[in-house]
């Protein structure tokens, strides 16, 4: 299909594939969803458009930021807390697809939403009971999100449900707030993993620019759509986004 695209057309599509799936990104963190699969549709080879996403989708991080200055106020204790342990693992799971195969981890991908939705859709009922509230920086609380930083760093498919979970973990925040500290700290795993792939991998640049264009006004888009949704609504829709996710990676990854 790649040969088939004219060049102008094929940036065209993936400028319009970057912000609608960096406003969903930053919403309910399943850009890769949308991104992925078209980059695929063009003719990106599978390695080589996960390390062009990878390094596109990093710029949906810096959009979703600066558009969520609001929600993020007063949380810069935090998220300075957090970033080194995100930053570690953005870095570890880059290393890892650098060096392996992703065939092993890919396996596990639908699994991993499956859970996170679950976690995330059963969340209230979870921070009321003993031990699933929110309990700090604790090493268990760290060493998960760590974890999942490191998915963020390898493949990253609605790595921010995870994030999202692993906050809720953290600190007890409104959802809209709790969505803003995912948006920043995803971009952090993001940007780590960005550099490593730009230094040691390859990228399709033809692809990666117009599709980080419009990650970045994308992400920047976003977090003015999740205002205007109450916070239940906010949860269902990451809880039946990330179902869907699921459902879609298992039907590939195991027909």
């Amino acid at each position: 299909m790649a040969d088939r695209v004219d060049p102008w057309p094929r940036a065209v599509i993936l400028l319009v594939t970057g912000v609608a799936a960096g406003v969903v990104g930053s919403v309910v963190s399943l850009a890769s969803l949308i991104s992925y699969p078209v980059l695929l549709g063009l003719g990106v080879p599978p390695l080589v458009a996960n390390m062009t996403n990878r390094v596109a989708i990093g710029w949906n991080g810096l959009g979703s930021v600066l558009g969520s200055r609001r929600e993020l106020a007063g949380l810069g204790p935090l998220t300075r807390t957090l970033m080194p342990v995100v930053m570690a693992g953005g870095a570890l799971g880059a290393a890892v697809l650098l060096t392996g195969s992703p065939r092993s981890f890919e396996l596990m991908v639908p699994i991993l939403m499956a859970l996170a939705s679950t976690a995330l859709l059963v969340q209230p009922r979870l921070q009321r009971a003993e031990g699933f509230g929110a309990r700090g920086t604790t090493p268990l609380t760290l060493g998960s999100l760590f974890a999942v930083a490191v998915y963020n760093g390898y493949f990253g498919a609605a790595g921010g449900v995870l994030t999202l979970v692993m906050i809720g973990w953290v600190v007890e925040l409104p959802m809209v707030r709790r969505n803003a500290l995912k948006n920043a700290l995803a971009a952090t795993a993001n940007l780590v993993a960005m550099v490593a792939y730009l230094v040691f991998g390859t990228v399709d640049w033809t692809a990666a620019l117009p599709l980080a264009t419009g990650f970045l006004a994308g992400g920047w888009l976003g977090p003015g759509v999740s205002r205007r949704l109450r916070e239940e609504s906010l949860r269902l829709l990451i809880c039946g986004s990330g179902f869907a996710v699921a459902a879609v990676l298992a039907w590939r990854t195991y027909r």
